[in-house]
């Protein structure tokens, strides 16, 4: 990690916003705690995610927005139509306004980005409406509903059949022998996904919808 680019605290938050230089991608740090993946660099975990959802098309849902890298990514692929994407927290967004490699969220008018919890905002979408889905929540503490079957099952309705999700999840709690992702995946498994597989390089668990 290097220097701060841009910061600053909310008073309506009581938290403190830092965006990071780092090796490519700047960082985005809440209250000390980082939003991204900077050991093999923010760049090439965002990537990493991405490809977990290739064959990218139609129309793509991107749950957690932060400083929009993903979103950029899946919006710049040809066959894809649309990339909706939601950021609960809109002092997150006015780090990204200063971040100039977030400039294609803004930009670009493929991307519908609405400052809302994509807990509630899902349930505005059509049953299989989506092609794919790239979910990478906040961290369990942090976001807990997002975790849950109740959102599972949002996001296996508002997915197309044959449709792909890339589900973040980092590894909690690995240290102490718990299986976060199995957890993660058994809730997956109920709600009805299928052909789920753990993402190493992801950090993550990919599903199909049947």
């Amino acid at each position: 990690m290097q220097d701060s680019i841009f910061s600053f605290f909310s008073k309506e938050t009581n938290k403190f916003y830092n965006l990071v230089s780092t090796k490519d991608f700047p960082c985005l740090e809440i209250s000390g705690i980082r939003m991204h993946c900077v050991e093999k660099g923010v760049k090439a975990s965002a990537s990493a995610m991405v490809r977990q959802i290739f064959p990218l098309k139609g129309k793509v849902l991107d749950t957690c927005c932060g400083l929009g890298y993903t979103a950029i990514m899946i919006a710049s692929h040809p066959n894809v139509e649309k990339v909706f994407t939601f950021e609960i927290d809109a002092n997150v967004l006015e780090i990204a306004k200063q971040n100039p490699f977030s400039k294609g969220l803004f930009e670009n008018k493929k991307i519908f980005l609405e400052n809302k919890n994509v807990f509630d905002a899902i349930k505005k979408f059509p049953d299989n409406f989506f092609d794919r889905i790239l979910h990478d929540p906040p961290r369990f503490a942090l976001a807990r509903e997002l975790y849950g079957r109740p959102f599972y099952c949002e996001l296996y309705r508002a997915l197309k059949k044959g449709g792909i999700l890339f589900h973040y999840t980092g590894s909690p709690g690995e240290k102490k022998g718990i299986d976060f992702q199995g957890n993660a995946i058994k809730r997956l498994k109920e709600t009805g996904f299928a052909e789920m597989t753990r993402i190493p390089e992801g950090q993550g668990i990919k599903a199909v919808k049947e």
